[in-house]
């Protein structure tokens, strides 16, 4: 009887297998994203800035190499490191002339590449790699820690007065570590010099413009953005932050990709998932947080306003963390839009590739600045900011 009754739960047990299988796998589908693509704008392939902190011209230089593309003269890799190269010195320089009062390090924004472009022009990355050791990824912790070492002695100002010196110590250092960046090259048959490869390339750094939206400053003004890496003083036009979404949807309606710059250091911005949202339940206590890896997906998101996104740039929970580049745009199953975007942290074990899908909500509060054509403008807009054709 006991034989009978064991082999009867076993039947019974090998029978339900087959629904709890099917409630697993329909769940699994139903906490998953699925995404069509309403834009999708060709580019190069994903980089992996490894171990520094040059997303500013790993994202700059993938938007720079998509112009190339848009502008019709094909598909080329550029260097990200030869703008690192370029915009040390005048950082430096900068950290020297403020006594060491003002910011120095891995950081940049988008309009450093610009800078760079005007007055030293680009070149591919297999002109000039940055890398001097035979090392497979960057990794600049030790340069960066002797650039510093090298300022901050001379900001002590030993010596009773600084010498005129310490630029050729500063440069010999970072020849050292990222290589001399070549005066003339020879690419695909022919020579250029980095300047003369930017005007065959028929690339112009003056069509492109920064924009922000914040409140602490009049809109439809140009304003110095108060981050840290904003080291050189760029000027952002201010305008709401409708417009500026208007401007990035244009922009990839239109066939023009997106520099972006902004926040990743929320829980909701997902390296797992590879989803960026702002969940519309407000975060409890750390001993009953729900951890936002297994939070089940879609999600239903904040509405998010003007205010918001003023009140959290200015208690600092939306910083300057990263730079991106959007390339497209897409909508899940449930009819939410989401912004297609390169990163520059590599493929290896990315959900998408290396790609995030930031939904609209997270980008209207998680913004810090964009970096477009400015014939990505709608009229409109343009006209308000008076930016001439």
């Amino acid at each position: 009887m006991r034989i009978a009754n064991r082999t009867l739960k076993t039947i019974m047990l090998f029978s339900l297998m087959p629904l709890f299988v099917f409630a697993q796998s329909k769940k699994s589908k139903a906490d998953q994203y699925e995404f069509k693509m309403f834009y999708e704008i060709k580019t190069t392939p994903v980089k992996n800035q490894a171990k520094t902190g040059t997303c500013w011209s790993f994202a700059t230089t993938s938007f720079v190499e998509t112009e190339i593309m848009r502008l019709g003269k094909g598909e080329h890799v550029l260097s990200p490191m030869f703008n690192v190269r370029y915009a040390y010195p005048p950082k430096a320089e900068n950290y020297i002339r403020y006594s060491g009062l003002t910011n120095f390090g891995m950081g940049g924004q988008a309009h450093d590449v610009m800078n760079i472009i005007r007055e030293y022009g680009f070149v591919p990355e297999e002109v000039y790699s940055g890398k001097q050791i035979g090392e497979e990824d960057y990794n600049h912790g030790e340069m960066d820690a002797v650039l510093k070492a090298i300022i901050d002695a001379v900001n002590k100002d030993k010596g009773g007065k600084i010498t005129p010196v310490w630029q050729k110590v500063f440069e010999s250092a970072l020849n050292i570590y990222l290589g001399v960046p070549p005066k003339e090259f020879t690419y695909q048959g022919k020579t250029y010099t980095p300047k003369s490869f930017v005007e065959a390339m028929g690339f112009n750094p003056d069509d492109y413009i920064e924009l922000t939206s914040f409140t602490h400053h009049p809109f439809y003004k140009q304003f110095d953005l108060e981050v840290p890496d904003n080291w050189s003083k760029g000027l952002y036009y201010n305008i709401p932050i409708d417009d500026l979404m208007k401007i990035m949807n244009n922009a990839l309606a239109k066939g023009y990709s997106v520099a972006w710059d902004g926040d990743v250091s929320e829980k909701g911005f997902s390296r797992k998932k590879g989803i960026a949202l702002v969940p519309a339940a407000d975060e409890a206590t750390d001993d009953s947080k729900k951890d936002e890896e297994d939070a089940e997906l879609p999600a239903k998101e904040k509405v998010v306003t003007q205010e918001m996104r003023q009140e959290t740039f200015d208690n600092r929970t939306t910083t300057d963390d990263h730079l991106m580049h959007i390339t497209g745009l897409a909508q899940d199953q449930n009819g939410d839009k989401f912004y297609y975007t390169k990163n520059s942290w590599g493929t290896k074990d990315k959900k998408y590739g290396g790609y995030w899908y930031m939904s609209v909500p997270y980008v209207r509060l998680k913004t810090i600045a964009i970096m477009v054509h400015k014939d990505a403008i709608p009229a409109e807009i343009k006209e308000k900011l008076r930016i001439a054709n």
